[in-house]
């Protein structure tokens, strides 16, 4: 298998649906891939983070559990005809958890408050750039390239900075969104870490709050009128230095 043949395959692995020759030959593949391997590891997390957000696992109730159920035997002592017509209800299911994820990504579940929101939807989006291959609009480690990308897709001027020099290379940008508004990401690489550091208006001054959430790291910080969200999965004192660079 080569990377591509493998990337099709991890999201059945993650979720223990693959079969077993093709398991055993895709972690072969990952013990010799760091690619892969990070993908992998970015696809495990986000499984974790949706089974363990609160407000985002509600286990079916009985009466639809039935329901399936009698479905189900039905079709036991019918052709094979009638077996293939059953095909809607399970492409209904994946498309309706399709969409309730979605939605719990941006609805807050009762009872989280308006911080941990934020923080769930930063891990979120961090991981979500990494698992579907959508960490950067524009590619570039020119600041003079990347700057210019956001204008006219923004209502404020990100500030962008490369900071190859201190360990922390630009290495793009893109368009997310965050705490209910449009906001600039910025990538970053430390050695084979990718970090997103989301961009938006912010009025004052913040100290920075370092938070770990799911095993990612996170600093929340403000500065001259912008505000500061990172993401990343090195360890907080790395974050931090970065954050600093990004106060200044």
């Amino acid at each position: 298998m080569n990377c591509a043949d493998i990337r099709r395959l991890l999201h059945a692995h993650v979720d223990g649906e693959l079969d077993a020759a093709n398991s055993l030959e895709l972690e072969r593949h990952l013990k010799t891939c760091a690619e892969c391997a990070t993908e992998a590891k970015s696809l495990r997390s986000f499984s974790a983070a949706l089974r363990e957000a609160p407000g985002l696992y509600s286990r079916a109730p009985a009466s639809l559990r039935n329901h399936v159920r009698e479905l189900a035997g039905e079709s036991k002592g019918e052709s094979r005809a009638r077996g293939t017509d059953l095909s809607w209800l399970w492409k209904f299911f994946a498309v309706g958890a399709t969409a309730f994820v979605l939605l719990t990504l941006v609805l807050r579940p009762a009872g989280m408050s308006e911080r941990d929101q934020l923080l769930n939807e930063a891990v979120a989006g961090h991981v979500r750039s990494l698992m579907v291959e959508h960490l950067m609009d524009v590619a570039s480690s020119d600041q003079h390239t990347v700057k210019p990308w956001f204008d006219g897709k923004l209502d404020f001027a990100p500030d962008v900075k490369d900071f190859a020099a201190d360990g922390f290379p630009l290495v793009g940008g893109r368009l997310d969104y965050l705490g209910g508004r449009a906001v600039a990401a910025l990538v970053y690489k430390h050695n084979k870490h990718f970090i997103n550091v989301f961009v938006w208006p912010e009025t004052g001054d913040m100290k920075p709050e370092t938070t770990n959430l799911r095993g990612y790291s996170i600093i929340n910080t403000a500065a001259h009128g912008l505000r500061y969200c990172l993401v990343s999965d090195l360890n907080a004192k790395e974050l931090g230095d970065l954050a600093g660079l990004c106060e200044k």
